[in-house]
C-alpha cells in the first residue's frame, strides 16, 4: 500500500485557504536582521485570554505551525542573549506577566510536541492593555517586538 503524505504548506498551497492566514513580520534591530512567521487566528466574538487560550499554559503564539524567529546576528531579548538562529517561539501567557520562550525545534505544528528541554531562551515580560486587534499580529516596533490579539499588547525589547 502506498501512502501519500502532504504537508501543511503544500495542501495550502493548492488553493485551500487557511482561516488562520500566514503573515510575517521584519525588522533590522542593531544590525541584525529579524524574521518572525505566524499564523494570525482572528477573534470572532470568542473570549480569548483565559478561555480560547489557556492562561498558565505553553501556547504555540498564533495558530497552525508554531511561530519563528530568526535573527541573522546575536541579540538581547529584554537583556538576555539569543544567538543568531532561526527558533519556534511559545509564550505561557498569563494575568499579569507572559513567559516568552525561544525553542531550537524550530519545525512544529503547535505546541504539541514541545519540549522544555529544547529551549535556549526564556524571558519574562508584562501584557499591557491595548486597541482591539481582530487578528493576532506580529509587529516590530522601535526596539519592540509586539504580540498584539484582542485587547493585549504584549511588548518584547530587542537589543544588541
Amino acid at each position: 500500500m502506498l501512502a501519500i503524505v502532504l504537508s501543511a504548506s503544500t495542501i495550502f498551497a493548492q488553493g485551500k485557504e487557511r482561516k488562520s492566514p500566514a503573515k510575517t513580520a521584519s525588522a533590522k534591530i542593531a544590525g541584525s536582521d529579524i524574521t518572525v512567521s505566524y499564523s494570525s487566528p482572528s477573534v470572532k466574538g470568542r473570549t480569548i485570554w483565559g478561555d480560547l487560550v489557556s492562561y498558565d499554559k505553553v501556547w504555540r503564539t498564533g495558530a497552525n505551525e508554531a511561530t519563528t524567529f530568526e535573527t541573522s546576528m546575536d541579540v538581547n531579548v529584554e537583556g538576555k542573549t539569543l544567538a543568531a538562529g532561526k527558533y519556534s517561539v511559545f509564550t505561557i501567557p498569563g494575568e499579569k506577566e507572559w513567559a516568552i520562550i525561544f525553542n531550537s525545534d524550530a519545525d512544529q505544528w503547535g505546541a504539541y510536541k514541545y519540549k522544555e528541554d529544547k529551549d535556549v531562551l526564556r524571558v519574562t515580560v508584562n501584557p499591557k492593555a491595548g486597541e482591539h486587534e481582530e487578528m493576532m499580529m506580529i509587529a516590530f516596533k522601535g526596539d519592540n517586538m509586539v504580540i498584539a490579539w484582542e485587547k493585549i499588547m504584549v511588548p518584547i525589547k530587542i537589543s544588541k
